[in-house]
């Protein structure tokens, strides 16, 4: 089986695409930035890890991987995990920017399920397609509005597409993840006030 992990280069998107390529399957890594795939050849799966420098939000690169997956084996799974960290408040941001942000993370989910939905419903094969949100949907904290909004959204987005195409095979979960560990969040972290790191959750 062949899958796809937008995101995939670092922290959880990693994580994720090592425990599919335990499971024997081939991975298509999507990231925007190189230097986030620079692990991939060293790693014991290599020859089952396929990199893909791209924005996860650009259609031509969601086909692009798709391709790519489907030219190893059957599409199995799609996990849409590329996310823009920026904190923004209304009060202090231009509304077009603060809507820029919103689609940032949503819009990747959209581009990433919509993909994977047209190539399960092609090949008649069903298949999986896993949303990373997070705790923030539900418990934002100030000045994240772009981030938790559009988290939010991504779990409408995934409750709609579960409705849809449940019947027709095509499974849809989010996965609302709380704080983790990662040197992403620790970058985060370092650039706030100490104050404001100790109740910042990811």
């Amino acid at each position: 089986m062949s899958y796809v992990v937008t995101g995939g280069g670092r922290g959880v998107g990693r994580a994720v695409v090592e425990l599919l390529a335990e499971a024997g399957g081939t991975v298509v890594v999507v990231e925007r930035d190189q230097d986030a795939l620079a692990w991939l050849p060293g790693h014991p799966a290599a020859d089952r890890l396929v990199p893909l420098v791209g924005d996860a939000a650009d259609e031509q690169v969601a086909d692009r991987a798709a391709d790519l997956a489907g030219d190893a084996a059957p599409l199995a799974g799609w996990v849409n995990n590329a996310a823009v960290f920026q904190d923004a408040s209304v009060h202090a941001t231009p509304v077009a920017q603060v809507w820029d942000l919103i689609g940032g993370n949503l819009r990747p989910a959209l581009v990433g399920a919509a993909t994977a939905v047209r190539r399960f419903l092609a090949a008649g094969t069903g298949g999986a397609i896993v949303n990373v949100s997070s705790h923030q949907a539900a418990r934002p904290v100030p000045g994240c509005l772009p981030y938790a909004t559009a988290k939010a959204a991504v779990e409408g987005l995934t409750r709609a597409l579960a409705v849809e195409y449940g019947a027709r095979g095509i499974r849809t979960n989010a996965v609302a993840l709380g704080s983790v560990d990662t040197e992403r969040h620790a970058v985060f972290l370092a650039g706030q006030e100490p104050a404001e790191a100790e109740r910042r959750p990811s």
